[in-house]
């Protein structure tokens, strides 16, 4: 776990992980400064902590598709969000994440 999530005492579930969204652009390419009703939630954040393999009904095990510092893409209408001391997170399983930014 990164050294936030430990401070925090995150342990998700398995199959979960939990990712702080990045703050959304504020500022366009061209210089104009967008106010924050103008934009739209943040699709893309940091992993700060992992749980463990899910195991399936069939018994099948799923590793974790990232690892803590990873900046991910995610479903815009996946997880679950949670504030915890004034910072928010969300609650992700591993199949709501569609990708990893390099």
């Amino acid at each position: 776990m990164s050294s936030k999530a430990n401070k925090l005492n995150i342990t998700p579930m398995p199959g979960y992980v939990v990712i702080k969204p990045l703050d959304a652009q504020t500022k366009t390419s061209s210089g104009i400064y967008l106010p924050d009703s103008a934009g739209e939630k943040p699709q893309k954040g940091e992993v700060v902590a992992v749980g463990d393999d899910e195991i399936t009904e069939k018994g099948t095990k799923i590793k974790a598709p990232v690892k803590n510092g990873d900046v991910v893409i995610y479903k815009k209408w996946g997880g679950s969000e949670v504030k915890i001391d004034g910072v928010e997170y969300l609650f992700a399983k591993f199949d709501d994440i569609l990708a990893v930014v390099n």
